[in-house]
């Protein structure tokens, strides 16, 4: 599924915003899931819960937070590196190389960015993993945000300051439609990456989440062929 983009649209685009988890690779791939498992593991050990209430103040940290890491960091004061470091210790071998995915970032005009609430290494290891670390100019992570996650509007902020970067010449595509609204409001074109196959039509998924409908401006579920067909001399 993908909503056919205008490529006239991108044609004042310099620089090109990538979140990275279940955006740059494929949710069913299920690395995340590794991730989340892991973030559960640490607050039942951190906080001698079971795994399911474990579980439950995990979510409801995210919730009210923005990430899991923000909410320990707020009622419980933890060290990030160390948190960072445990959630991460992940088997990447899920991850198959998506040459065309590669391919797609290389022939687009200008920077490339990755922009993660995750960490620097994570994405550095992700994206090799991918076999497209090299196509980016620098990974803007959940340390440099100063562990402030996205959707905070300070983050944005922070990012497009570091990288003297203008809204109205930036796209970014996110997996979590809540993360676009801050960059919709910059003036960036904004693109939701779904999951592969994915069955709703573009209504219905707003139908769940209609607070952030005017936030995207296209849906994909294939990142690089999206990409293929906003590149200059795409016909």
């Amino acid at each position: 599924m993908t909503e056919f983009p205008d490529p006239s649209r991108f044609a004042r685009v310099t620089d090109w915003v990538f979140d990275l988890d279940n955006t740059l690779y494929p949710h069913h791939t299920n690395l995340f899931s590794q991730i989340d498992v892991r973030m559960t593991a640490y607050v039942s050990e951190l906080l001698q819960l079971s795994r399911e209430d474990a579980r439950k103040l995990q979510k409801e940290l995210y919730k009210e937070y923005g990430t899991t890491l923000a909410g320990l960091i707020a009622r419980h004061n933890i060290d990030s590196d160390d948190f960072l470091n445990k959630v991460h210790d992940i088997d990447y071998s899920w991850l198959s190389p998506d040459p065309a995915l590669g391919d797609a970032i290389r022939t687009l005009p200008g920077r490339k960015f990755i922009f993660t609430n995750g960490d620097r290494g994570h994405a550095e290891r992700a994206a090799r993993q991918l076999g497209i670390l090299d196509q980016f100019d620098d990974i803007f992570d959940i340390v440099a945000a100063n562990l402030v996650p996205k959707p905070a509007q300070e983050t944005y902020d922070k990012f497009l300051a570091l990288h003297r970067v203008a809204g109205p010449n930036a796209v970014m595509f996110e997996d979590l439609a809540r993360n676009l609204i801050v960059p919709k409001a910059l003036g960036m074109q904004t693109v939701l990456v779904v999951p592969r196959n994915f069955e709703p039509t573009f209504s219905e998924i707003w139908e769940r989440d209609p607070a952030y409908d005017d936030a995207v401006d296209y849906v994909t579920d294939d990142l690089a062929d999206f990409l293929k067909r906003i590149a200059p001399g795409h016909s």
